[in-house]
């Protein structure tokens, strides 16, 4: 059976949060990002456990969240979108430590089969207080979920670069 659990993973900074919002605007289940929630948490702590301070402490709290969205959002009948999930958590661990994805994504149900990515967009991308990171580091994460998606078995749909509303129609085209 193929889940009605759909990733949106992709380039920092490259439009996931705008499409998430907008799928949710059209009455969708969605779940933010975990990254940028462990970031929010974070800084209100200790901070260890922040990209920038120790990515794989991050990546390891990003898998474990990311596993409490799955269970959470259970496999209701219609589709739940996923802000990043946990082969992108498992794939930032593989990076850090050398950990392999597969063998860490080998305990989790797949997602659905087709996984989309939003490309690198220079045009939109900014920083921020939870994305300190620039492009030149977010496109080498782009090109590593890229591979690992399609090494994982899962059918990568690269996004076009065009406004929110033609992002979602073309996501949900791509589902029917």
């Amino acid at each position: 059976m193929n889940s009605r659990h759909v990733v949106l993973s992709g380039c920092s900074g490259g439009g996931k949060s705008s499409l998430l919002a907008e799928l949710a605007r059209r009455g969708f289940a969605v779940v933010p990002e975990p990254g940028r929630r462990i970031v929010e948490e974070e800084l209100r702590g200790d901070g260890r456990a922040l990209p920038w301070t120790d990515p794989a402490a991050f990546a390891r709290r990003a898998i474990a969240v990311a596993a409490r969205d799955r269970e959470r959002a259970g496999e209701a009948g219609g589709w739940t979108f996923f802000d990043r999930g946990l082969v992108d958590a498992a794939v930032a661990l593989q990076h850090e430590t050398g950990e392999p994805a597969a063998r860490v994504l080998d305990r989790y149900d797949r997602y659905h089969a087709q996984v989309f990515l939003t490309p690198p967009w220079p045009e939109i991308y900014v920083t921020d207080a939870g994305r300190r990171h620039g492009l030149d580091e977010a496109v080498p994460e782009y090109d590593r979920l890229l591979a690992a998606y399609a090494d994982l078995g899962y059918r990568t749909i690269v996004l076009p670069k065009v406004g929110v509303v033609e992002r979602a129609d073309f996501v949900l085209d791509r589902l029917r």
